[in-house]
């Protein structure tokens, strides 16, 4: 969601009733500073949550802001949250922790964790091997004292019914919320999206594009820069222009380098995928060289509405598809306190 989930996209989600989450990969310590800032001046009061993924050079900066902020969500994304969860929680903060499996499920637990969000197969950008359908249960199970945010495939007011039965307590909406009137999304890539044409088939998913499994829209650019892994000399030179364009030292990238190569050269790639990504982003650049993060849920986004009327109509169509399922069933649904009863 970077270049997506800005301050004013954050606060419409909040003050709508949902959390917002700020993406920080682009953004450096002061930029984040300021945009956690306008979050707040836009949605006083109104929860809302930053993200960090801390493989990412300049991820760490911005979490310490977070903190120092008091923001009172933290999503953490590849790597151990303990410092931060230890700070959050002594101003009351939580840290949502994005997972993939259950190992990576218990290792954030063990680290402090209260919270995970669970990226299911169908997610935008780096999901797991696993559907949500199948992994969300099952880390229900496995984890039951812990909240759980399913991610991956949810878009509608189905999915938000079809999540909470699954045994998540809430649901994430990514390629939902980012084709929304208040996304600063491109509109061309809004456009395409929403599209008719734009099915739950035209995703790309493999690790090509920026070292990590990741699925994009099958965009003409998409489709070519997943067609093979690039070259190392190609990857450092555009991840030390990236690091340059964000304001990060070569020198947090190089040591990496020879000390963990493998690790860096992902890291590396990751980086040099960002003049992709914000050319489809922020140009609407889709044909040349622009690649969107998009979830398979885009078979299921035909419109751009503003995010208090997808919000309120998510929650009515679940509620109604509650209500319904209690019906099929056999049983009477009462709406005051969200239990079904045989009859």
């Amino acid at each position: 969601m970077s270049w997506i989930s800005k301050a004013e996209l954050v606060a419409a989600v909040s003050k709508a009733g949902g959390v917002g989450i700020l993406a920080t990969g682009p953004l450096n310590a002061e930029e984040t500073r300021a945009e956690i800032q306008k979050v707040k001046k836009l949605a006083p009061g109104k929860p809302f949550g930053i993200g960090a993924t801390l493989l990412m050079p300049g991820a760490a900066e911005n979490a310490k802001v977070a903190l120092e902020e008091e923001v009172p969500l933290i999503n953490v994304s590849l790597g151990k949250p303990d410092w931060i969860a230890e700070e959050a929680h002594k101003y009351g903060g939580k840290v949502l922790c994005t997972v993939t499996n259950a190992e990576h499920a218990s290792k954030a637990i063990d680290n402090g964790a209260d919270l995970l969000m669970v990226t299911g197969h169908e997610a935008a950008a780096h999901g797991g091997d696993v559907t949500s359908l199948v992994l969300v249960p099952s880390l229900a199970n496995q984890f039951p004292d812990i909240p759980i945010v399913a991610a991956g495939g949810f878009a509608d007011g189905r999915g938000l019914a079809a999540g909470l039965s699954l045994g998540a307590d809430a649901v994430a909406f990514g390629t939902r919320f980012a084709t929304t009137m208040e996304s600063p999304l491109a509109q061309h890539t809004k456009n395409v999206i929403a599209s008719l044409d734009s099915t739950e088939m035209k995703t790309i998913y493999n690790k090509n594009f920026d070292g990590i499994p990741a699925r994009v829209l099958a965009s003409p650019a998409a489709i070519e820069a997943n067609r093979k892994r690039q070259a190392f000399p190609v990857v450092m030179w555009r991840a030390f222009k990236a690091a340059q364009s964000m304001g990060i030292p070569l020198w947090k990238v190089i040591p990496g380098l020879l000390t963990q190569y493998e690790k860096m050269y992902a890291v590396a790639q990751f980086g040099a995928a960002t003049e992709a990504i914000m050319a489809a982003t922020v140009d609407g650049e889709l044909e040349k060289k622009g690649v969107q993060f998009v979830g398979q849920c885009q078979g299921l986004i035909h419109d751009i509405p503003y995010v208090d009327e997808l919000v309120q109509r998510i929650v009515s169509e679940a509620k109604q598809i509650s209500q319904d399922n209690a019906i099929k069933f056999g049983c009477h649904y009462d709406d005051s306190n969200k239990q079904s009863y045989g009859t």
